[in-house]
């Protein structure tokens, strides 16, 4: 079984940088060819309602919106159920090919065979 990359991402703006090295992980595992799962939890969560990306900014990094473009074209991005729930987030609300999925599916992930699981 190939290498995989499950990265949970546990910030926002209430940690720039932790977020945006999540998601550059991410991006760069999918342009690596490596299977990439990454996971929306906490204030990241907001990332995956459509527009919230844009307005994310950090000096010298790549938009993130750009980076969630490139993993959501060659990656899985899930939104925690939890944290979905307490932000009043639902299925519709999320950008499409945005899926919300609980802590089984994560340990599911993160315990295959061959993965990596990374937090920030």
């Amino acid at each position: 079984m190939a290498r995989s990359l499950v990265i949970k991402a546990t910030a926002g703006a209430d940690g720039a940088e932790r977020c945006n090295q999540a998601f550059t992980v991410a991006a760069a595992g999918v342009a690596s060819g490596v299977p990439v799962s990454l996971w929306l939890t906490g204030e990241s969560a907001w990332y995956a309602l459509p527009g919230r990306a844009k307005e994310f900014e950090l000096p010298h990094a790549t938009p993130l919106d750009d980076l969630l473009d490139v993993v959501l074209k060659g990656g899985q991005v899930t939104v925690c159920t939890q944290c979905a729930a307490r932000r009043d987030i639902g299925q519709d609300d999320v950008i499409q090919g945005i899926r919300i999925a609980g802590a089984p599916t994560f340990v599911e992930e993160a315990t295959a065979d061959g993965a990596q699981a990374l937090v920030y």
